[in-house]
């Protein structure tokens, strides 16, 4: 035991299969000890939770720091620095940044200005201004025109760590029902019913010319460079049979059980929005986090768009779903997340693990409070 070693203790402790009374003792930013006793000193931790750090792979949060109003830009280090911020204050100590590749009817321009954002997470983390620990999840709109060349510098030059493919083109996907999109995009875009209606008839011109040839080389690049993909809103057979295909590791969003049911049959990671999980249903009229998790084919969840649903969703997965005991339902925000990725060093409580952690005092039928986060064993939260 050295003066730079960290015991929490008096903690539940969430281990990958079970919840255990005890402490855990930190060395060199790893952990080197579980245990169910200790007379070390340390954090008291009263029984609150201890439990991995999260996971996030999906979270579109940074640009609403980056573009709070429609044409504002605020400063893209101080962007980084407040969604670090809120990210660590959720639990999250691993965080894939979501930016975007290329312009689409979505983008507010933002597609044209990832680099300005992979850059000051770059220099953030060079300058040691961050709390979590940051990579890039590149999404490619497939039917963006310009999708591929926008998307290659990131692959080809490592930048990115986690590709998803993805395609809103209305009348498929995230949006099978036109009236569910028309009600989305009216609400958002300010456009007449006219202005929509010709908005969707380019939209699908725009797949029809660029989808295929666009997925097809992004895939290639991806393999070429042994980066992660995902595919995202999965919603037939015959899309499945695609991201089998093409190799993929991770169903984003699947929209229907039978795409769902398809990818964890065939080995690929089921992930879905903790938002979901939470409200109650999909926002889009899609199928429910907790309808698939009853299933059995849940197997990672994301914060998606409000960063603290991660871990209320962990927390109240349990409750909403009597077979999933919390070890399980941690692991789909920690552990699960973590090897989807690649990450082997994270995501579990475990002798020789990253000790990353979080403390967390949570009570049946209430919101979760995170009261500690440690990366590597120093506290950031």
């Amino acid at each position: 035991m050295t003066d730079t070693d960290l015991v929490l203790k008096n903690a539940r402790i969430v281990l990958p299969d079970a919840v255990v009374e005890g402490a855990v003792v930190v060395q060199g930013g790893e952990i080197a000890a579980v245990e169910t006793t200790t007379n070390a000193a340390g954090e008291d931790f009263g029984g609150d939770y201890l439990i991995p750090g999260l996971v996030e792979l999906h979270t579109d949060h940074l640009e609403g720091h980056y573009a709070p109003r429609p044409g504002v830009r605020w400063d893209p280090v101080a962007a980084v620095q407040a969604h670090d911020a809120q990210i660590a204050g959720c639990g999250i100590t691993t965080v894939f940044d979501a930016v975007r590749a290329g312009a689409d009817a979505d983008s507010k321009d933002l597609g044209h200005e990832t680099r300005t954002l992979t850059d000051a997470i770059a220099s953030a983390s060079r300058e040691d201004r961050l709390r979590a620990d940051h990579f890039i999840h590149l999404r490619c709109e497939i039917s963006a025109v310009d999708v591929v060349d926008a998307a290659r510098p990131f692959i080809t030059e490592g930048v990115a760590s986690l590709v998803s493919i993805m395609d809103h083109t209305p009348g498929q996907r995230q949006f099978v029902h036109l009236d569910k999109f028309r009600e989305y995009y009216l609400g958002k875009s300010g456009m007449t019913e006219a202005e929509l209606e010709e908005f969707i008839a380019e939209r699908r011109r725009q797949h029809a010319q660029c989808a295929a040839p666009n997925r097809a080389e992004i895939v290639r690049l991806c393999h070429e460079s042994n980066i992660v993909i995902a595919s995202h809103d999965d919603a037939t057979p015959a899309h499945v049979d695609e991201a089998i295909a093409d190799d993929v590791a991770i169903a984003e969003f699947p929209t229907t059980v039978e795409a769902a049911k398809a990818s964890h049959g065939a080995g690929l990671r089921v992930l879905m929005g903790a938002p979901n999980l939470v409200r109650g249903g999909s926002h889009s009229g899609n199928v429910s986090a907790a309808e698939l998790a009853g299933l059995g084919v849940l197997d990672i969840m994301s914060s998606d768009y409000v960063p603290f649903s991660l871990l209320f969703a962990a927390f109240m997965l349990p409750e909403r779903v009597e077979a999933i005991d919390l070890p399980t339902a941690i692991r789909t925000v920690t552990e699960t997340p973590a090897a989807a990725a690649g990450l082997t060093d994270r995501g579990a409580i475990r002798p020789g693990l990253r000790a990353d952690l979080v403390r967390v005092r949570a009570t049946p039928g209430a919101v979760p409070v995170v009261k500690g986060v440690w990366l590597k064993g120093q506290r950031v939260a």
